[in-house]
């Protein structure tokens, strides 16, 4: 049973989170993340073009004021130029076209440099007089016209920094943002799965028979306009409902007290018949007797499907315990068995009690078994089996009769049908009607598929869940 509770509480925690509600949260948080990464994208592009920009404009400036110095005089320049560098963030040098030290702080020219003037980014690779390796600079290259080599570099890792602040400043933002999103439509979402919540647990009620049950309204969104719909629909189906029972048991009533008056007039004349010579009266009145006591049981099988649809649903359910039910049916039938020549067995596994009427899934069960025999040719054998399972009790009733074909072991649940290949045996077709009633009392599930050859008829007793 901690199994089964176990299962059925994971089996609702999916569900809530398969709602729509969660779908919609789930792609809003998708739709915002995406935009987030974009924005960030455009931002992040924003910065550093912006930065480049400015950095390769200065540089350029430099190179244009330096061209505008004579070769002879470009390394004085240089020096009185590195003397006013207080912050320290342009760095210069001067080589000769072997690439030898002429002037500067950069005492060697880096390998690889482009000769067309192209910016080139360059990490902790840049040797500078008297000072360590500045971070990240970039760096551009010129050939000047006596064939000498003028680099111009510029530190550039302030501007990394402050691009790399920014970027992470919005990706927290961007994170904190969509946290409070989420945790504002979760909450506001709330309601809303609330309010499914109980208007999934009054319809699950309502398909377990109790059509006096409302949908709650409280509001006037979408869910209280369909509510109101369905309510209305529902006031209408359960009147029409309460009109044709009122109808159907009004005329079972009415017909049965007429119907055993029959049999009693029926029963007397054949006393009188027998007294006579008359054999072919005495048959006839025994043909008018069987069809009347079968017309009579008929109408007790319908009166008393009624009787139990109107039930207290639950109301006076107490604990049951199947193992000693299902020992007393088979203690019942077992003689019943033994004279049509049919073994009937009873397999028992201990299993928790569960909550019924003892009485209903007595009469639900002695109605299965009795169809089992009825229908077991001579020889044949029949198995009650009680077991457990994941999901709770389970009862079996197996027989090696002819079977019921699949397309109608659904019909044969319905009031008057029986089997096309159950037409030779008596019987009025209402068995298995008492069964399914019991079960929808105890929100049972039974199924009948094929034994091979016979009949399987499994019963879960738990109840059902909605899909």
């Amino acid at each position: 049973m901690k199994e089964a509770t176990s299962l059925t509480q994971a089996v609702a925690f999916a569900r809530r989170w398969h709602s729509t509600s969660i779908r919609l949260l789930l792609i809003h948080a998708a739709v915002f993340s995406l935009s987030v990464m974009v924005l960030l994208g455009v931002i992040g592009w924003a910065v550093t073009g912006n930065m480049e920009r400015e950095t390769d404009a200065i540089m350029n400036w430099q190179l244009v004021y330096f061209d505008s110095v004579a070769d002879s005089d470009l390394s004085a320049v240089i020096r009185r130029r590195l003397e006013r560098e207080p912050m320290h963030t342009n760095y210069y040098g001067l080589f000769t076209s072997d690439q030898h030290y002429l002037a500067g702080d950069v005492m060697a020219l880096p390998p690889h440099l482009p000769s067309d003037g192209s910016p080139t980014i360059i990490r902790r690779a840049l040797m500078i007089a008297g000072a360590q390796h500045p971070g990240v600079v970039l760096a551009k290259e010129e050939r000047r016209a006596d064939g000498s080599i003028l680099l111009v570099a510029r530190d550039v890792s302030q501007e990394l920094q402050i691009r790399s602040t920014i970027l992470n400043a919005l990706i927290a933002g961007g994170l904190l943002c969509l946290g409070a999103g989420l945790a504002g439509a979760l909450g506001l979402s709330m309601r809303q799965m609330r309010r499914v919540a109980q208007i999934r647990r009054v319809t699950q009620r309502i398909s377990q028979g109790y059509l006096a049950e409302r949908l709650p309204v409280g509001g006037r969104d979408e869910l209280d306009m369909l509510a109101h719909l369905v309510n209305r629909m529902l006031e209408e189906v359960e009147r029409l409902m309460n009109e044709v029972k009122g109808a159907c048991d009004g005329i079972a009533h009415d017909l049965r007290t007429p119907l055993t008056h029959v049999c009693a007039l029926l029963e007397r004349i054949e006393e009188h018949a027998g007294r006579s010579d008359d054999e072919r009266l005495a048959t006839l009145v025994m043909q008018a007797r069987a069809e009347t006591d079968a017309l009579h049981e008929r109408f007790r099988a319908m009166l008393r499907i009624s009787e139990i649809g109107s039930m207290n649903r639950q109301g006076g359910f107490g604990e049951v315990g199947l193992e000693g039910l299902v020992r007393e049916v088979g203690a019942l039938y077992e003689p019943l068995a033994d004279d049509g020549s049919t073994t009937l067995s009873v397999e028992v596994t201990p299993v928790e009690p569960i909550r019924g009427d003892r009485a209903l899934l007595f009469e639900m069960l002695t109605n299965i078994v009795n169809n089992a025999i009825k229908f077991t040719p001579s020889g044949g054998a029949i198995r009650i089996l009680l077991m457990s399972t994941p999901g709770g009790a389970r009862i079996e009733v197996v027989d090696d009769g002819p079977g019921i074909p699949e397309d109608e072991r659904h019909a044969v649940l319905q009031p008057f049908y029986r089997a096309k290949n159950a037409s030779r045996f008596v019987g009025s077709g209402l068995g298995l009607s008492i069964v399914s009633a019991v079960l929808r009392v105890h929100d049972f599930s039974m199924r009948i598929t094929d034994a091979e050859p016979g009949t399987r008829v499994t019963i879960d007793c738990w109840p059902k869940t909605l899909a």
